[in-house]
């Protein structure tokens, strides 16, 4: 059986930080280039990594199976459905598109192309947020904050989609079960920067509250869950902490795991290349990660008749 053939598209910081670490080191495929509509850039960082540089999407497209794309949020819906219509699995960055009808209409032709679609949700691939999720039994409340030391900055739609997206996808993914959007509170400065964004949801059983101020000087995530007998906080995806009646137990995080590991990038990128070798639905389908974006949609919506 020949190797996976990979590709990337975008070549930007996120790419270089999170991904081509992870892409480059092939063990059932192989990472055979990738393009950027900046060519100059586009060469020296695949010069870097020693893989070809395609000068057009077209060409890298033909020379690959599956292709992750790490391309700015306005270009996802373009490149993501040339790919899809090339016949190319794709992986792409969150949020799927820049509005909820181009994301809506890509979830569509994967499906009517037969091709998957993967939204890259490295939080659901945390082996912290996995191990939480893991633990949950019966939870009445659980709470994520996500915040940021001092970045203000952005319109309000683009901040909730390319940062706050986070924390609702990953508390309801948690939460497990199908919750609703009860109330929720945006503050803005006088640019219209979001500033502070707080909300709550519902399911039968629990209560879930969303969390992020973008001026809060620290860097902190945490998530804290209320369950029937225990106690559960993760904070920054490594420290763990669980207490019941027996007393407090706090994981070290393992002294082996790398940073990427922990923040979930080596399990979704092996995840979707698992789901294109054996043609299996990877667990962030499209339609599956239509899910939040509505609820940011929404959000943003409301806000802005505000």
């Amino acid at each position: 059986m020949s190797k996976l053939k990979i590709g990337v598209v975008g070549l930007g910081g996120i790419a270089q930080k999170a991904w081509l670490p992870v892409l480059a080191h092939s063990q059932s495929w192989t990472l055979v280039g990738a393009f950027s509509p900046n060519q100059e850039k586009g060469q020296v960082v695949c010069d870097s990594w020693r893989i070809p540089y395609f000068s057009q999407l077209d060409s890298l497209a033909k020379a690959c199976d599956a292709v992750f794309v790490h391309s700015s949020t306005a270009s996802h819906f373009s490149v993501v459905s040339s790919l899809l219509r090339a016949g190319v699995d794709v992986c792409v960055d969150k949020p799927l598109a820049a509005t909820l009808n181009e994301a809506e209409q890509l979830v569509a032709l994967a499906e009517k192309s037969g091709r998957k679609l993967m939204v890259a949700f490295n939080r659901r691939f945390a082996p912290r947020y996995l191990q939480l999720k893991a633990a949950l039994s019966d939870p009445a409340s659980l709470r994520m904050d996500k915040h940021r030391a001092d970045s203000v900055g952005n319109d309000l739609q683009f901040t909730l989609l390319d940062d706050y997206l986070h924390v609702v996808d990953t508390a309801l993914w948690l939460a497990g079960e199908k919750a609703s959007l009860k109330q929720g509170r945006i503050r803005t400065t006088e640019r219209g920067e979001l500033l502070y964004a707080e909300h709550q949801f519902v399911t039968p059983g629990c209560v879930i509250t969303t969390s992020m101020h973008r001026r809060a000087g620290t860097q902190r995530e945490c998530v804290s869950a209320i369950c029937d007998s225990a106690s559960l906080q993760v904070t920054d995806m490594r420290d763990w902490q669980m207490e019941t009646a027996q007393g407090l137990r706090i994981d070290p995080i393992p002294g082996w795991q790398t940073t990427l590991e922990q923040r979930g990038f080596v399990g979704a990128a092996h995840h979707f290349i698992h789901c294109v070798e054996n043609q299996t639905t990877p667990q962030i389908s499209g339609e599956e990660a239509l899910m939040a974006q509505r609820v940011i949609d929404r959000i943003w919506r409301e806000a802005s008749q505000e």
